[in-house]
């Protein structure tokens, strides 16, 4: 029924808000159903641009699939930084506890050791308060006072010695404390940071898992508009046969039409006379030259209802209500049952009542079949004589 289309609708991002498109497309679709007479190209149409969308929703839904992938990827990248940074501030902390631990030890010693210093000073005090004439009685012998004398400085000088290195190693420990301080608030510091991105990520990832998610919703809401869309051309296929007080038959087979173009996908190939393949007017157009007669080449002019116009301007003879066996018959825009690009046949048989037997292609969805159209169905529609 269709002519080549010239080109077709690219598609941007599709936002969340592509489903009013969608429930566009079945709203236009109901309307144009009460508004006039509808056939198979139309709702193909329909199914074409819906399915284009799911196409490129599911572009969009891979593409989000692929970054959500990557985050989590970095996220798990960034928690095994955490891994080893917390494991070098539970390092660093643990020397920091024992740096305190032994400042504390090193205090109780100085205390310890000035304690035994200030003993030591008050013996000496209590000697000093004694005469060396004293002293000298009340020792055995001289030896014994210088001796007395001696151990008093020697031991005065230890103890302030060790008081004075002990000092030293507390000033070296509070040193190192300041050092691994540093160091650990460094280290807390970078933890922080890999926890900031590691948030960061985590709220992208979630918002991309949500627009992916909102991506197949969109997917699922188009699947059903077109589960819902083929129920309408279903319906549109049996009122049409109706409407020609006959029936179609003799589906099988793709009636002679060439399998390079039978077996493509509908509408994914243009024939020689430059119409998409399965069309009701390739069917015909390759019938008409099968038969040895000429075809012109309509393609951008070949909607089924142009072949009249296109015959006039080419000198082919037409005639309303005249079948003859060969001849094409045209079926005009919404004329018992078309829809907006008419519909064309070829004239198999003519009976003794005036009713005609065709055959045909696209009636049902992209389908080659045979019907039969009653006398006074047959008598208003426009023949072509090539």
């Amino acid at each position: 029924m269709r002519n080549i289309k010239i080109s077709q609708k690219s598609h941007t991002v599709i936002k969340k808000t592509s489903l009013l498109s969608v429930a566009g497309i079945l709203a236009v679709s109901s309307i144009v159903g009460l508004a006039r007479p509808t056939f198979a190209d139309q709702y193909d149409d329909q199914i074409r641009a819906l399915q284009s969308q799911i196409d490129n929703y599911n572009q969009q839904s891979a593409a989000l699939h692929a970054q959500a992938d990557s985050l989590q990827n970095a996220i798990a990248e960034l928690t095994a930084e955490k891994g080893v940074i917390q494991g070098q501030i539970d390092l660093s902390q643990a020397k920091h506890d024992q740096l305190v631990a032994q400042i504390v030890t090193t205090q109780q010693k100085i205390a310890a050791t000035q304690a035994v210093l200030a003993s030591t000073i008050a013996d000496m005090y209590v000697d000093s308060k004694t005469t060396p004439l004293e002293m000298v009685a009340s020792s055995s012998n001289i030896s014994d006072y210088v001796n007395a004398e001696q151990y008093n400085d020697v031991a005065s000088e230890q103890i302030q010695s060790s008081i004075k290195q002990i000092k030293s190693l507390k000033v070296d420990l509070e040193k190192q404390q300041k050092e691994v301080d540093q160091v650990l608030a460094d280290q807390q510091a970078q933890r922080e940071v890999l926890q900031q991105k590691t948030d960061e990520q985590n709220t992208l990832l979630a918002q991309t898992q949500g627009s992916e998610a909102a991506y197949q919703g969109m997917i699922s809401s188009a699947n059903s508009s077109i589960s819902s869309i083929r129920a309408q051309q279903a319906a549109a296929y049996a009122a049409y046969t109706r409407s020609h007080s006959g029936n179609m038959y003799g589906a099988e087979g793709n009636g002679g039409y060439p399998d390079k173009w039978a077996n493509a996908a509908q509408d994914t190939v243009i024939d020689d006379w430059g119409m998409y393949n399965r069309e009701c007017v390739s069917y015909v157009a390759w019938k008409i030259w099968s038969t040895g007669r000429n075809m012109p080449y309509w393609g951008g002019r070949g909607n089924a209802y142009q072949w009249i116009q296109n015959a006039n301007n080419a000198g082919i003879p037409t005639r309303v209500g005249a079948p003859k066996e060969g001849s094409a018959v045209v079926w005009g825009i919404n004329q018992q049952g078309m829809g907006p690009v008419g519909h064309i046949a070829y004239v198999e048989i003519v009976n003794s009542d005036g009713s005609i037997e065709v055959s045909q292609y696209n009636v049902i969805h992209g389908k080659f079949n045979r019907m039969h159209v009653d006398a006074g169905s047959a008598s208003a529609l426009t023949y072509l004589y090539f």
